[in-house]
């Protein structure tokens, strides 16, 4: 958590990680490697799905806004 503009679902996922990370070290602490190893990897890998859905929305939106841009311009070219 760095920025101020992060999404509530940032935040969440954020806080959602950290508990697993603590989970995962009791887990740990009880001999049950194998399971903190599987858990670790899955619910910290959160945060990396939704960056990367992140970015690609903003390229759609940015080629979205650049086919509108040409459109507009492309009219006023043409009438």
């Amino acid at each position: 958590m760095g920025t101020l503009n992060e999404s509530p679902i940032q935040i969440k996922s954020f806080q959602f990680a950290c508990d697993i990370v603590l989970y995962c070290d009791i887990l740990k602490k009880n001999n049950d490697f194998e399971l903190a190893s599987q858990l670790l990897k899955s619910g910290t890998s959160i945060g990396q799905i939704l960056r990367k859905h992140k970015e690609e929305l903003v390229k759609k939106i940015l080629n979205i806004s650049l086919v509108l841009r040409l459109r507009r311009q492309t009219k006023r070219c043409i009438g």
